[in-house]
């Protein structure tokens, strides 16, 4: 295969998995593109090997991979192969790589989330993390000065994910709200396993999604600080998964048993509104 088709491959996984992040991340220059579609499918791999296959060996087979790949040692893998090319045109750190390893570590061996603290812990580690790893490519030149926002915008989206889904996830035997957040607002484990969508769980949600709007509104606040060919898609990207929180107010919070998401009709108007501010 060639490194054209090694690309394509990792192309393929972003599609397929999160349409919202390959619209936003195809609006980039080429090269760009194809970086953060390699970065994406690490990601996927090692997120699918404990949310899909419930397998930590084949997590342990990507920790070693990536050891190897550190060590300048060539993996016979599309997405290695890919990445090898990535890290030899950006100043790439391979740091966050690791740490999204142990993200999906912590789901292996996953308890009941009892803190803020600890949920904002666990979001950096499977999600601050995607936005280091893609921080050298859509911020060449401020990349260094950047990683506190790429890390809040990775705790956003995360925190975001984890109230869209809250019922998928007590299918799975996880509730990611942290414990001392339900209690403050006077709702329970039993509740939340009865489905109850009361009051008291409306306003621990937006408690939590209150949370993750201001981490976004932080990170907006210096998107001029990106190169200036990626912040359509930078903004896009982030938009487009801020306005999921709309999305299941709009359905009146139900988390556990509708799907909700942002329509084509809305995207169409976000993509539009954020192309007419940026020049």
């Amino acid at each position: 295969m060639s490194l054209n088709d090694d690309y394509k491959y990792c192309e393929k996984i972003i599609k397929k998995n999160s349409l919202t992040f390959y619209k936003a991340f195809s609006l980039l220059e080429e090269n760009k593109a194809k970086a953060v579609y390699a970065i994406y499918a690490f990601c996927r791999h090692s997120d699918d090997a404990i949310d899909v296959y419930n397998s930590i060996e084949k997590l342990e087979v990507l920790e070693k991979e990536l050891k190897l790949f550190e060590k300048g040692e060539i993996i016979d893998k599309p997405f290695w192969r890919a990445l090898k090319d990535v890290f030899e045109k950006f100043n790439m750190d391979i740091k966050p790589f690791y740490e999204m390893i142990e993200g999906q570590k912590m789901d292996n061996k996953f308890s009941n989330i009892k803190t803020q603290d600890e949920l904002l812990n666990y979001s950096y580690y499977v999600a601050g993390t995607v936005g280091l790893m893609i921080l050298p490519v859509i911020a060449s030149k401020n990349h260094k000065n950047l990683k506190d926002s790429a890390i809040k915008l990775g705790k956003a989206m995360q925190i975001t994910n984890i109230l869209r889904d809250v019922g998928e996830d007590l299918k799975n035997n996880r509730v990611y709200i942290p414990k001392e957040i339900m209690e403050k607002f006077n709702y329970s484990y039993e509740e939340l396993n009865m489905q109850i969508l009361n009051d008291n769980f409306k306003n621990l949600w937006e408690y939590e999604a209150q949370f993750a709007q201001k981490l976004y509104d932080e990170f907006y606040n210096e998107i001029d600080l990106f190169d200036s060919d990626t912040k359509t898609a930078v903004l896009t990207s982030a938009k487009l998964y801020n306005a999921i929180l709309d999305a299941v107010r709009k359905n009146n919070y139900n988390c556990f048993n509708k799907k909700n998401y942002v329509n084509l009709k809305e995207k169409i108007k976000i993509i539009t509104k954020i192309k007419s501010e940026i020049v």
